[in-house]
């Protein structure tokens, strides 16, 4: 049985970590560079960087965070937030990253997630999806939360895979941040209907959450920031905690 991984996020703006709740309310959760070290260390399978403000001045200040983290870490992590062709792959990939997010661009232009599966392989390419549940079914938005992308999550999602794509990781903007559990049932219609990993965003606030992710939504791995970021859960206790529920986890040796 393949283990499930637990994935710390750092949103990153103008260099330092923030966490919101639905999208919004920002606030400083401390270093990037240091916060990845201390979850590398506390066992955590992966990390997600996501540069929230990718202006040009913004991509040069993340590309040089990139690469420090690069030589800190010693688990695979991704990198997301202004990927909107094949150069910037590239250059995240150079300064040390070992998959890129897509999103909005990849809304926009969906080509561009067959381009980075052909060039760089499936195992690079994560498609990011931003679902907000209304009116009876999960749509997807563009920009961070901020615009309706016209297209349905689960549609989305089948297209990604179908195009190239390495793993989907959804995000419910109607949990995130919420602190109530993550979207299982979208969750597991998800992990149903497709063949590449699913990892759980949105709404972690206690240990039992992620138990629930990965036992009633099916997920492969779990996401989550704010109850890393500021202390209320520790990743090393996290996981001894899903073992003890049967859960099938790595853990330090």
């Amino acid at each position: 049985m393949i283990a499930k991984r637990i994935i710390p996020c750092l949103d990153v703006k103008d260099g330092a970590t923030v966490k919101g709740v639905n999208f919004v309310n920002l606030r400083d959760a401390g270093d990037p560079v240091a916060l990845g070290a201390r979850y590398s260390a506390d066992g955590a399978d992966e990390l997600v960087y996501l540069d929230i403000t990718a202006s040009h001045e913004g991509r040069k200040t993340f590309t040089g965070m990139v690469k420090r983290v690069a030589a800190t870490l010693n688990i695979p992590f991704t990198v997301g937030g202004g990927i909107n062709e094949l150069a910037d792959v590239e250059r995240m990939l150079a300064a040390g990253a070992d998959k890129v997010s897509v999103n909005s661009a990849a809304l926009r232009n969906p080509q561009l997630i067959e381009d980075i599966a052909k060039h760089f392989g499936a195992q690079v390419c994560v498609v990011a999806i931003d679902a907000h549940y209304e009116q009876g079914d999960w749509m997807c938005y563009l920009n961070g939360g901020r615009l309706p992308a016209g297209k349905r999550l689960f549609e989305w999602a089948a297209e990604a895979e179908a195009r190239g794509a390495g793993e989907i990781l959804f995000t419910s903007m109607n949990h995130d941040g919420m602190k109530t559990g993550y979207a299982n049932s979208a969750l597991a219609a998800l992990a149903g209907a497709l063949h590449i990993p699913v990892i759980a965003s949105g709404g972690a606030g206690e240990k039992a959450h992620f138990r629930d992710a990965f036992l009633v939504g099916k997920a492969d791995a779990a996401l989550a920031a704010g109850v890393f970021h500021f202390g209320e859960i520790g990743v090393a206790e996290l996981k001894q905690y899903l073992l003890d529920e049967g859960i099938n986890v790595r853990t330090k040796m």
